[in-house]
């Protein structure tokens, strides 16, 4: 129930109803500002989702990133932290990956492809335990240090890239050398799932455990309410904070890799596609609430599968789907906060 400015609590179902009716609405107006009939687009948006197995592969595949980003900021935003560094620690969790790589190229498969995860994860925590060890010990904003080093992030992998890294083979696009085939990540027999994909599924729901069961959740509900009373009863936000930005950073490490090795081959420019920002935006939409992460995911993983398939076969350009995932967020926003808000 959630409370309305009628005077009486709406049931959820309501509000669920009235803010898909407020997207719908916004999405036709979208279509028909640019030319395009509405109903035929918006069938067009599911079959290209859902309509055969690819389809629905390819919407698992881009909403892999998008999970292992929002969990990287639901478990810190637990604390009460806000994390928007989800881009840059999926820039480090792909170089840490490639680096060992690059150092074991004769490596079995057996072993490689465990290593080069545990690297990447060690790559994003390094770069989220940062800001959360200046949050705890210094008082620094972490929206604002995780948001900085995104660029630097970003821009060491262009560094290397276009640096040391760069394959003298391929003489167009700035890239490393292909992966080996001991690299490749597992996949579900018969498809093109990885397993970075099952490591999001598998992640959430440890997090939905071990945030309402585990033995700490206890203790990190009184530090996000209270710090001062949680550090009376000799809790340690400091530790805390570093401790959760690190595992939040780990899940977009692997985000990383898994993008690197089993989408693109290799480490290249434009490794993400926005995902650290939509996984924000996705883990603050949802409340950090794990289990609703995940659904959340594989909409908007869905949106963004059907506008490349849009683009090709309806000649509506690509962005449209980005710009219908904008919609989605700012109508699931605004409509409970004007259900909720009282007349004055």
């Amino acid at each position: 129930m959630i409370a309305s400015r009628f005077g009486r609590p709406l049931p959820l179902a309501a509000v669920v109803l009235v803010t898909s009716c407020a997207f719908l609405l916004a999405a036709a107006m979208f279509f028909v500002a640019i030319g395009q009939p509405p109903l035929r687009v918006m069938a067009d948006l599911v079959l290209f989702a859902t309509g055969d197995g690819f389809s629905r592969e390819e919407s698992l595949l881009k909403a892999a990133p998008i999970l292992l980003c929002a969990l990287a900021a639901a478990i810190p935003g637990r604390l009460g932290l806000i994390s928007v560094g989800a881009e840059g620690q999926l820039h480090l969790g792909a170089i840490f990956g490639t680096a060992l790589v690059l150092a074991l190229p004769g490596a079995p498969a057996i072993l490689l492809v465990p290593a080069t995860l545990l690297a990447a994860a060690a790559g994003g925590a390094i770069w989220g335990a940062l800001p959360g060890w200046l949050r705890g010990r210094l008082a620094l904003n972490e929206t604002i240090t995780t948001l900085v080093m995104n660029y630097i992030g970003v821009l060491m992998v262009n560094a290397l890239v276009f640096g040391r890294w760069r394959d003298p083979e391929n003489l167009g696009w700035p890239a490393t050398a292909r992966f080996p085939e001991a690299a490749q990540l597992p996949v579900l027999p018969g498809t093109r799932l990885h397993l970075g994909l099952m490591l999001g599924l598998a992640l959430a729901g440890f997090c939905a455990w071990a945030f309402t069961k585990g033995i700490r959740a206890e203790r990190v509900r009184v530090l996000a309410m209270n710090r001062k009373v949680g550090e009376t009863f000799g809790l340690s936000f400091p530790r805390y904070a570093v401790l959760l930005m690190a595992l939040g950073g780990a899940a977009a490490g692997l985000a990383g890799i898994s993008e690197a090795i089993a989408v693109q081959g290799r480490l290249q420019p434009g490794l993400s596609l926005g995902y650290g920002l939509t996984g924000f935006l996705v883990a603050w939409l949802c409340g950090h609430r794990f289990l609703l992460i995940l659904p959340v995911s594989i909409l908007i993983g869905a949106l963004l599968a059907a506008g490349d398939s849009l683009q090709l076969f309806s000649k509506i350009p690509a962005s449209s789907a980005t710009i219908l995932q904008g919609l989605l967020f700012v109508t699931v926003l605004a409509v409970p906060g004007l259900l909720r808000r009282r007349p004055t």
